[in-house]
């Protein structure tokens, strides 16, 4: 039985999806147009868009990544100059 009741109180409700959606929602630019209280786009949607801000913000920290490093390769400092370089940015 406490098996039972345990996972009752994790199920989600409609209204929480809703309210969740809605705070992805605000926080996509492309989807941040709607502030009323409602949501513009489907919940498939906004998760649609959702993976595809996350692999374009994943792209982006790949690349600057690599040009930090093509920086840092191409500067005379030495190894624990560029440790401390590599902590400070994982920060």
């Amino acid at each position: 039985m406490s098996g039972r009741g345990s996972r009752a109180s994790n199920k989600i409700t409609d209204d929480e999806l809703h309210a969740l959606v809605l705070k992805l929602q605000t926080l996509l630019p492309q989807l941040n147009n709607c502030r009323h209280g409602r949501v513009s786009s489907s919940t498939a949607k906004v998760l649609k868009e959702t993976c595809s801000y996350i692999r374009r913000l994943q792209k982006e920290v790949d690349d600057l990544s690599e040009r930090v490093a093509q920086c840092l390769d191409s500067m005379d400092i030495s190894s624990s100059d560029v440790e401390i370089l590599t902590n400070l940015l994982q920060q």
